[in-house]
């Protein structure tokens, strides 16, 4: 028997995906070709390390034992290639960089392709998604994620700040008029952005000395972020969204901030990374680019 490094490689791949599907297409390969890889891989341990009976990807529990093991032997490969490679030298290899649609459109990609500009060994892959953050399923090497991170375990590093604030268009406002307080968006019609896994329309205000919510309504809900705030500028209701996708419409009076006396909390932007000892060279300096950069595109005029 004889598994080689591809073969980790591989596994990896496929442990991390919610599909073999979804694993063809992060391995740029066909269908067939990954369900055959896998076969033989199996037939080669003597073991199945993935069931087969469901449209859902689940490691059997030798093939979560194999994905945990595999990853130990993958990131001790990695450190070892690291220490024994020139510092000075060139960054090599691949980055998988996970972030929302809107965020990732607007500022995280414009970096990425400067990023690119400068270490041209390097090849990026930005992968966009309005679906909830999975830390047990990590297919990425670094995640750009706006609030409090969904799971303790992982390395975080804080890019830029920033709030989730109210606002709504100036047409619903003259046909429904503004709220003074938290209460009276009990009345408004309120458009709720379903990310994450929290509680959708439990918006939150105040800070973390005298926090304060609201549970909201409204006839209109999205789990896109573009979607919600084209509603909002459609006069449709009042929206909770991040300061940085906001600012630019409040300072063009498209859009108007509603309770602006009262504090909302931080939804800060963070880099997340699996907490494994060992960061990438290549990794650590795009982080570094991100905190350098990053915070400057959302302070920039509209």
């Amino acid at each position: 028997m004889k598994i080689s490094i591809d073969d980790l490689r591989f596994f990896q791949v496929v442990a991390a995906s919610e599909t073999l599907t979804a694993a063809s297409r992060q391995l740029g390969w066909s269908l067939p070709a990954v369900s055959k890889r896998l076969s033989a891989l199996e037939n080669r341990l003597h073991v199945r390390l993935v069931q087969r009976s469901t449209r859902q990807l689940v490691l059997t529990s030798e093939g979560a034992l194999y994905a945990g093991g595999l990853d130990s032997i993958l990131d001790q490969l990695q450190a070892l290639e690291d220490q024994v490679t020139d510092r000075s030298a060139a960054l090599r290899g691949t980055l998988v960089v996970q972030a929302t649609p809107g965020l990732g459109r607007s500022h995280v990609a414009p970096l990425l392709a400067e990023f690119a500009a400068s270490h041209p060994q390097l090849h990026l892959q930005l992968q966009t998604s309005a679906l909830p953050l999975r830390p047990h399923r990590t297919n990425f090497d670094v995640a750009v994620h706006v609030g409090n991170p969904p799971d303790s375990s992982l390395r975080m590093r804080r890019l830029a700040q920033n709030r989730r604030v109210p606002c709504a268009a100036p047409s619903y406002l003259d046909r429904c008029g503004a709220p003074t307080d938290l209460e009276d968006l009990a009345q408004h019609d309120c458009i709720v952005l379903r990310e994450n896994d929290g509680d959708y329309a439990l918006w939150r205000f105040g800070d973390v000395g005298d926090p304060r919510h609201v549970r909201v309504r409204g006839l209109l809900s999205s789990n896109d972020g573009d979607i919600v705030t084209g509603w909002a500028l459609e006069g449709h209701g009042i929206i909770m969204r991040s300061e940085w996708h906001v600012r630019p419409l409040i300072e063009r009076g498209e859009l108007i901030r509603v309770l602006p006396h009262i504090t909302t909390p931080s939804a800060d932007i963070y880099a997340l990374l699996e907490d494994d000892g060992h960061v990438p060279r290549r990794v650590a300096k795009l982080i570094d680019h991100l905190a350098v950069r990053l915070p400057g595109r959302l302070e920039r005029p509209a």
